[in-house]
């Protein structure tokens, strides 16, 4: 049986376009669940606050981000209320299939008193943290604006250092999401192929504070990387997700099946349910 894909995004998600412009997506995701066997699905919605400065060849031009003139971008509020109405509806259409509620919450170290006011996030089954940011003089900026302006090895670097001070200022979320994010924007062209080795130190010390404080790791299947879950195996984590951190239904629980072949082989098991951390 495939594990939750429990990285999930609908048309709740502002980079998605929002539910006006992409009307049904959860429930065409839950469809393509059932049609690939997929027992469990987590949704797991963009939750951002504070925005950040990009460059004009960042703007993809979705309904639901406004870009100030000075180039910050400020992502779309959650409808809390929306989302958890078309979940409910979601149940009740497809009753085969578990639908789990989320958020994919983005710097919560930054951001934890203005998410409470918002939602209780311990009534969500899933709450992954991810970091999307990095401070860039008065601001923050995503690592492809970074790429731009700063040095590669700095992004990667200042990345991974952030990683420690995200999991001490924040316990307000479970899973530590994509570890990798930065090097998405790798700028290969000038640099060449990403080589992990050369920043080892930087991924271990994260992947130990993370480990330290007792949450899973996500294996986001955008990128299987070996190297991701070895050395998270070898500096004590204990417990890993699997998210694929699909935005359209036709990539959902895309590599699922390929991460948790290369999990087992690293000594980690399911749980009892689809939606359990796999734990060694």
């Amino acid at each position: 049986m495939l594990p939750a894909d429990s990285h999930v995004h609908s048309e709740w998600s502002w980079d998605t376009g929002g539910p006006a412009a992409n009307p049904g997506r959860m429930e065409a995701t839950c469809e393509q669940a059932i049609r690939i066997g997929l027992p469990v699905v987590i949704f797991t919605e963009h939750f951002d606050f504070d925005g950040w400065m990009v460059d004009p060849q960042d703007i993809h031009g979705t309904e639901q981000v406004s870009v100030s003139d000075a180039g910050l971008l400020m992502p779309a509020p959650l409808d809390v209320e929306g989302y958890l109405d078309c979940i409910d509806r979601c149940r009740h259409r497809f009753p085969e299939l578990r639908i789990l509620t989320g958020v994919e919450y983005g710097q919560p170290h930054l951001s934890d008193d203005q998410a409470t006011r918002l939602i209780d996030l311990t009534t969500l089954d899933r709450v992954n943290g991810s970091l999307h940011t990095l401070q860039n003089g008065d601001a923050r900026s995503e690592p492809y604006t970074l790429f731009r302006h700063w040095p590669a090895d700095r992004v990667i670097e200042e990345y991974l250092a952030e990683v420690p001070r995200m999991v001490t200022g924040s316990d307000s979320f479970a899973v530590f999401t994509h570890l990798d994010y930065a090097v998405r924007y790798w700028p290969v062209a000038e640099q060449g192929p990403f080589d992990p080795r050369r920043f080892e130190d930087g991924f271990r010390q994260a992947m130990r504070a993370i480990a330290g404080s007792g949450r899973a790791l996500e294996m986001n299947t955008r990128r299987l990387w070996p190297w991701i879950p070895q050395w998270w195996a070898e500096e004590g984590g204990r417990a890993v997700t699997f998210g694929s951190d699909s935005h359209v239904p036709a990539t959902l629980a895309d590599g699922l099946s390929e991460a948790a072949l290369m999990l087992e082989h690293f000594g980690f098991r399911p749980g009892r349910r689809p939606e359990d951390f796999w734990t060694r």
